[in-house]
């Protein structure tokens, strides 16, 4: 299948060509749960080299993450969230709230609770216990009862 839509003047399939594959999906939830590291996504993902290279670099490009150095000799780098980056929070946790429904029946993997209640996050992306609007900064996942 083609990695671009050009001929479709359509706003999902742009988006798609830039996030529309599992591994870069799956990069972009780790990074939410913190990994910055080469390394430590091939351990999180078990992604083979060539495709984490490829799939980190794509997301540099479209300027999702950004390259960080940490150390000099060798020279190393972390890959962080963009402003762009962060703003696919809410797609993640849409897709996270329909994977649970739809494909956990022992129930969810992970629950995402609110750092300052202990509230789980609803599907409206907001603290079912406080009410808070809940962004990234504010949540942590816990095992959940399907883990």
């Amino acid at each position: 299948m083609p990695r671009t839509y050009a001929s479709q003047n359509c706003s999902v399939a742009r988006s798609l060509e830039v996030v529309g594959d599992r591994w870069t999906m799956l990069v972009i939830r780790s990074a939410f749960e913190g990994v910055r590291r080469f390394d430590d996504f091939q351990d999180a993902l078990g992604v083979a080299r060539n495709v984490l290279a490829d799939r980190l670099g794509r997301l540099c490009d479209e300027g999702v993450l950004r390259r960080v150095p940490y150390q000099e000799r060798p020279e190393r780098y972390e890959y962080r969230l963009t402003r762009k980056g962060v703003e696919l929070w809410p797609t993640i946790m849409t897709l996270l709230h329909w994977g649970d429904r739809h494909y956990a029946p022992d129930g969810p993997p992970a629950v995402i609770v609110h750092r300052g209640c202990g509230g789980a996050m609803g599907e409206r992306l907001t603290c079912a216990s406080c009410g808070a609007r809940l962004e990234p900064s504010d949540v942590e996942p816990r095992p959940g009862p399907g883990a």
